[in-house]
Formats: structure tokens, C-alpha cells, sequence
């Protein structure tokens, strides 16, 4: 998501011209990242998710393949939720018009709570979660988070002896392992699927355009309603949340993508126990070096995020990094962090992804024809009380 006389000039006409079209084309990025959407990967309120692989499960290889696949659909289907949303609004008229959806999720603790995708359940007014048959429970939006697509959801009155479904490790995967989706594609409830591991680290990208790095690819077959479900190994531990795939008729083609569980066991105790992520601000609004220069402007580097304005108290301006002169003076451009180069805003967002809120990390900035490393401590902002949080988004 840039010596001196020469660039000083070059800057006031930034600062005339550039900004005024830069920040319409850049701007809405900008301004939507404001750098606050980082993830802290160890805060939280100390939740165990479980880990253990199913003892119903038998050692994969002492069994066929055929029979490691019911033995997981067995142990694993009774812990994965179908979920209905329902909600009512006004149009232009004034009429009432009701909207209803469903998705999938699955049980993470004896609590009840169960996870899911954030676009499953956003806008919902009203959540109900079956597991087969006609039996249905109430439940209740713990939290969110739009950037990663993931929530997390509580049934009012969770029934003795729900099945938790364990978390694997996401980072070992290896393209090609078996996989397998428990879901309720077209409402079909609790339908499996199996495949394998296409391929790791795809970028895709929730609705709000935020990168989810690192996403998992299968030709499991996944379709609408399968979001939320889980992506299983062959010991039936989850290492995915099922959330998106490529179709261009809408349908399956064989190419999905699962946020993985690494990510998720990241922020889930923030959800449990703020209701939302809490992560660090830079403060700062950072239009890229490609752009300007993609507009005929003269910037000194090539590539890099251009410091155009600091927030007062935020952890650029504590820190001493520059944005733009009144007097039209060049700013600091960031170059890299952490030995990892930036070209646009999903660079740094991908780096500071597992960084929490009172690290410091090390900017390597372009400053007046030199470039100069500065430590930067991350820090956070005023979080949004639950209250509100909760009355906005229900």
C-alpha cells in the first residue's frame, strides 16, 4: 500500500494536486485500514481450545481409507452446527420485509459457544442452531471480526454433552493430505465431503477487503451453506473454517478456500472475552509509492508507503515518524518493517498480523535523502465497549 530541493517541490504539488485525486482513488483504502487491523496474537482471556484428536477416530493408517472417512463424519457431525438467521427491516415505503439466511459452524468448548464465519451471521437479529433433527436452540453473537470472517456464537441454553470439535495445527499442512468438509451446503444438513489440500498460503479477502492470509485451498466440494463449517483432517481435528470459493456460476468447481485454524485460535479468546479484536493503530494515513507515481509524480524510491499525515498520540507520531510538511516538505516514506519489504498496505498487514499491542517493531524509513531505522512501539486504541459493539451489529 515516494535530495531535497528537488523533492520539496515535488512534494507542494502532492500536496495541491496529488492528495486531492490520490486519496479519492487511495483514500477509501487508506482511510478503511487506518492501520487498525492488526492482529495480537497472545492477548486474550486464557480459553483452551481443544486439541485432541477425536478417540473415536482410529490411527489412519491401521484402517482404509473409506472407513477413516465414516469414523470422522461419525465422531466429528454431531458437534457441527446448522445455523438460521433471521432479520427484519423497513424499505422505502415503510413495509416490513424479513431476510433469512443459514451457514454452518461447529462447537469449540462445553460452553456452547460455536464458530462460524462473520458473514453468517452479520446483520442477524435472530440466531437459531439445530444438529439434526427437529430440535432447535436460541443463540446469541458473542463477537465478530470482519477482517478475519469469523465469529463466534453461544447457544442460550447448550444441552448436556455437546461434542467439541479439537483445532489442528494449520501450519503443518502439506498440499495433497486428505481432507474432509462437514457442512449444510443448499440447507442440506450436515453433508460431507471429502478432497484434498489443493494448495497453502492463497490470498483471499473477507467482504471488507481486508487480506486473510494464508488461506487453504481444496477441491473438497463446498457451496453455499457450507461457510462456517469445519475443514478436517483425516484425524478429525479441524484445521479450517470453510468461508469462500471460486465459481463463476456460484456453485462448486472444485476450488475452495478455508481460513486456517491458526488464525482463528488466535482470536477466538479475544471474542470470547471482548466480544471484538483488539489491535494495535499506527495512526497514520499511508497513501503507496505506486500510486503517485501511476499519476505522474516524483518520488524518491520506488516503491514504499508514503507517510502523508500522523495522528497526534499515535504510535507513528510517539515514535518521531514524519508525515508531510505544512510548508509541503516530503514526509517519511516506509520502506520495509522487520526486514520485510512494503509496497502496499496487505505487506505491512500481512508482517504485523501476529504482533500484539506493546511490541515494537523496527521501520526501516526513507528521511531527506537517507534511510534511517526507527523502533516503533505499537499501541492501541480506544476499544469499543461490548454495549455498543453488540447493539450495532444485532
Amino acid at each position: 500500500m515516494n535530495k531535497k530541493s528537488v523533492y520539496q517541490v515535488s512534494a507542494r504539488q502532492i500536496l495541491l494536486l496529488a492528495f486531492a485525486s490520490a486519496l479519492i482513488a487511495v483514500g477509501a483504502t487508506a482511510l478503511l485500514y487506518n492501520l487498525d487491523r492488526f492482529l495480537p496474537s497472545r492477548q486474550g482471556s486464557g480459553v483452551a481450545l481443544a486439541e485432541q484428536a477425536p478417540a473415536t477416530v482410529s490411527d489412519p493408517s491401521l484402517v482404509s481409507d473409506e472407513q477413516n472417512s465414516i469414523e470422522v463424519y461419525r465422531s466429528i457431525a454431531p458437534g457441527v452446527a446448522f445455523i438460521n438467521t433471521s432479520s427484519v427491516r423497513e424499505d422505502m415505503w415503510g413495509n416490513e420485509q424479513e431476510g433469512k439466511g443459514n451457514g454452518s459452524g461447529f462447537v469449540i468448548d462445553t460452553n456452547g459457544n460455536i464458530l462460524t464465519n462473520y458473514h453468517v451471521i452479520e446483520g442477524a437479529q435472530r440466531l437459531t442452531v439445530s444438529f439434526g433433527g427437529e430440535k432447535t436452540y436460541t443463540a446469541t453473537l458473542v463477537g465478530g471480526d470482519p477482517d478475519t470472517d469469523l465469529a463466534v456464537i453461544k447457544l442460550d441454553a447448550p444441552p448436556p454433552g455437546l461434542p467439541v470439535i479439537s483445532f489442528g495445527d494449520s501450519d503443518k499442512l502439506t498440499v495433497g493430505q486428505k481432507v474432509l468438509a462437514i457442512g449444510n451446503p443448499f440447507g442440506l444438513d450436515r453433508t460431507l465431503t471429502t478432497g484434498v489440500i489443493s494448495g497453502l498460503q492463497r490470498p483471499i479477502r473477507a467482504r471488507n477487503g481486508r487480506p486473510i492470509d494464508a488461506a487453504i485451498q481444496t477441491d473438497a466440494s463446498i457451496n453455499p451453506g457450507n461457510s462456517g463449517g469445519p475443514l478436517l483432517d483425516k484425524f478429525g481435528k479441524a484445521i479450517g473454517i470453510n468461508s469462500q470459493i471460486l465459481s463463476p456460476g456460484g456453485g462448486s468447481v472444485g476450488v475452495g478456500f478455508a481460513v486456517p485454524a491458526n488464525t482463528a485460535k488466535r482470536i477466538i479468546p479475544q471474542l470470547l472475552q471482548f466480544g471484538e479484536v483488539r489491535r494495535p493503530k499506527l495512526g497514520a494515513s499511508l497513501p503507496t509509492v505506486n500510486s503517485l507515481r501511476q499519476q505522474g509524480y516524483r518520488v524518491p524510491v520506488e516503491s514504499g508507503l508514503f507517510v502523508y499525515q500522523t495522528q497526534a498520540g499515535g504510535s507513528f507520531e510517539r515514535a518521531g515518524i514524519k508525515g508531510l510538511g505544512p510548508d509541503g516538505t516530503i514526509g517519511d516514506i516506509l520502506l520495509s518493517v522487520e526486514g520485510q519489504k512494503l509496497t502496499n498496505l496487505d505487506d505491512l498487514y500481512r508482517l504485523l498480523d501476529k504482533k500484539q499491542i506493546g511490541e515494537t517493531v523496527d521501520f526501516e524509513v526513507y528521511r531527506a535523502g537517507r534511510t534511517v531505522t526507527i523502533p516503533v512501539k505499537l499501541l492501541g486504541g480506544t476499544p469499543t465497549t461490548r454495549t455498543n459493539r453488540r447493539n450495532v451489529q444485532e
